[in-house]
C-alpha cells in the first residue's frame, strides 16, 4: 500500500472519530441516571479498549522479538509502548473527569484504577527502559521480558471489578445475561471502540516506520563518516 493511501486512511479514520464525538456530544441522549457526564463513555472506554488492545499487540512483538532476536522487533514495540502509554493515559484522565462528579473525588485508590495506574507505569517503564539500554539482544529480551508482564496485568484490569470491592461500577457491556446497556447508546459505544481502536493501530504503523526511519538514516550517516 502507498504512503499516500496510508495518508488517506488517516484522514479517513480522522474525520470517522470526529463524526462519532460529535454524536456523542450532541446527538445522543444522555444517561437517565448519570445525565451528560454519562458522554465521556464515548471516549473513556474506546481509550481503555485501546490500551488493551495494544498491551496485547505489545506482546505479540515482544513474543516475536525473543524468537527471532530481530532488531524490526524494537521499532514495533517501541512504537506500541508509546502508543498505549498514551491511551492509558488518556483512559485515566477522562475516569477522572468522570468520577469527580459520580464519586466526589478526582482519584481514588479504587482496584480499577489503580490497576490501570499500574497499567501506565508499566508502559512508562518500557519505554524508560529502551531508551536506556544499546541497542541489541539485551535490549530486545529486557523490553520482551517487560512487554509480557504489561499484557499480564489487562486481564487483572477486566477483573479487578470483581474481584475486589470497588468504586467502579460493574461490567456493563459483556457480562452474562447480556449488556444492561440501551441499544442506542451500546452500539454506538461499539463503534466508537473500534474505531478508536482503528486509530491506535494506525499511529503505532506510523511511529515504527519512523523510527525505522530514523535509525536507517543514522546507519547511513555512521557508514558515511567511517568512509
Amino acid at each position: 500500500m502507498s504512503f499516500s493511501i496510508w495518508n488517506g486512511l488517516g484522514r479517513l479514520l480522522l474525520v470517522a472519530v470526529l463524526y462519532l464525538w460529535y454524536q456523542s456530544i450532541f446527538v445522543l441522549p444522555p444517561d437517565i441516571h448519570q445525565g451528560e457526564v454519562y458522554r465521556i463513555i464515548y471516549l473513556h472506554v474506546p481509550a481503555a479498549f485501546a490500551s488493551f488492545a495494544l498491551a496485547f499487540g505489545l506482546l505479540g512483538t515482544s513474543l516475536y522479538g525473543l524468537a527471532t532476536k530481530s532488531p524490526g522487533s524494537e521499532f514495533a514495540s517501541k512504537a506500541v509502548a508509546e502508543i498505549g502509554f498514551l491511551f492509558t493515559l488518556l483512559t485515566l484522565v477522562t475516569g477522572s473527569i468522570w468520577g469527580k462528579p459520580t464519586w466526589g473525588v478526582w482519584w481514588t485508590w479504587d482496584a480499577r484504577l489503580t490497576t490501570t495506574f499500574i497499567l501506565a507505569v508499566l508502559y512508562a517503564g518500557h519505554l524508560l527502559l529502551w531508551s536506556s539500554l544499546p541497542p541489541g539482544l539485551g535490549r530486545i529480551k529486557s523490553t520482551g521480558i517487560l512487554g509480557i508482564l504489561i499484557a499480564v496485568d489487562v486481564p487483572i484490569i477486566y477483573k479487578s471489578v470483581t474481584w475486589w470491592r470497588t468504586l467502579h461500577q460493574p461490567p456493563s457491556m459483556m457480562r452474562e445475561g447480556g449488556s444492561t446497556m440501551a441499544p442506542e447508546i451500546l452500539s454506538h459505544l461499539i463503534v466508537s471502540i473500534v474505531a478508536l481502536t482503528l486509530v491506535s493501530l494506525y499511529l503505532v504503523w506510523r511511529r515504527a516506520d519512523n523510527l525505522k526511519t530514523e535509525w536507517m538514516i543514522e546507519v547511513k550517516t555512521l557508514n558515511q563518516l567511517g568512509a
